[in-house]
């Protein structure tokens, strides 16, 4: 069982932030803008928070990036979101790895094209041996298909417990998972780390994605601090 993590005089300090960033094209729609304007800002969002989490001390942020559910979008706007993608590796890579962060995907990422898989892998074994924040992001990822990749393995390996399954988790190699954060006013979790929020804190905000800051997360940790984490106890 998961324990608090300590900070100051008894405060609880989050090691592990995962964020659904929502709001994208309800924020391009707003200012009468194409969505794909709501995910160049997105994008932007992203940079600001991962710069965030590193000087906040986070030891990881994950994010949810794309769904396995997102493949039903229109082509043309699954096409721009790769396409950030990739501009985003291309152009923040350095930067991170410069800064400590280590790069992790969650998911079924093989799924995409060639050229983004390469990417990816490129990416993740330059910043493989980083010790800083470690930029977790979901890609092509659904939390159900996770659990039942997780249970197969285990079950390969000998009986099926809650331990022998955590342990085969895309997460398995980061810290429990603290706080959950959901942008937009959305209240679901939208089959995204099902299994690792069992014990974890929610906090859902009426901001859309693009206008997230780190400001934002600093708060959300704050607020983390007050809380009061029993894990079924009293």
């Amino acid at each position: 069982m998961a324990k608090d993590v300590k900070a100051g005089e008894g405060e609880l300090r989050a090691r592990h932030v995962a964020i659904i960033m929502d709001g994208n094209g309800r924020w391009a729609k707003k200012r009468l803008l194409p969505r794909a304007v709501g995910h160049q800002r997105g994008v932007e969002a992203v940079r600001r928070v991962v710069r965030g989490a590193r000087e906040l001390g986070l030891e990881a942020l994950t994010l949810y990036a794309f769904s396995t559910e997102n493949w039903r979008r229109p082509e043309d706007e699954i096409s721009d979101l790769m396409s950030l993608m990739k501009r985003f590796i291309l152009s923040d890579l350095d930067e991170f790895a410069a800064a400590g962060v280590r790069l992790k995907i969650i998911g079924d990422y093989k799924a995409f094209k060639p050229e983004l898989v390469e990417l990816v892998e490129g990416a993740m074994a330059k910043t493989a041996h980083n010790t800083g924040t470690t930029l977790a992001v979901a890609l092509n990822y659904g939390s159900q298909d996770e659990i039942a990749r997780a249970a197969t393995r285990a079950a390969a390996k000998g009986p099926i417990t809650p331990e022998t399954i955590a342990a085969e988790l895309d997460t398995a190699d980061l810290p429990p998972l603290d706080l959950l954060i959901r942008t937009s006013g959305e209240v679901r979790l939208s089959n995204f780390l099902l299994w690792q929020a069992a014990y974890a804190e929610m906090l859902f905000t009426d901001v859309l994605w693009p206008d997230f800051t780190a400001d934002h997360l600093r708060d959300a940790l704050s607020a983390f601090t007050t809380r009061e984490r029993r894990y079924g106890g009293r």
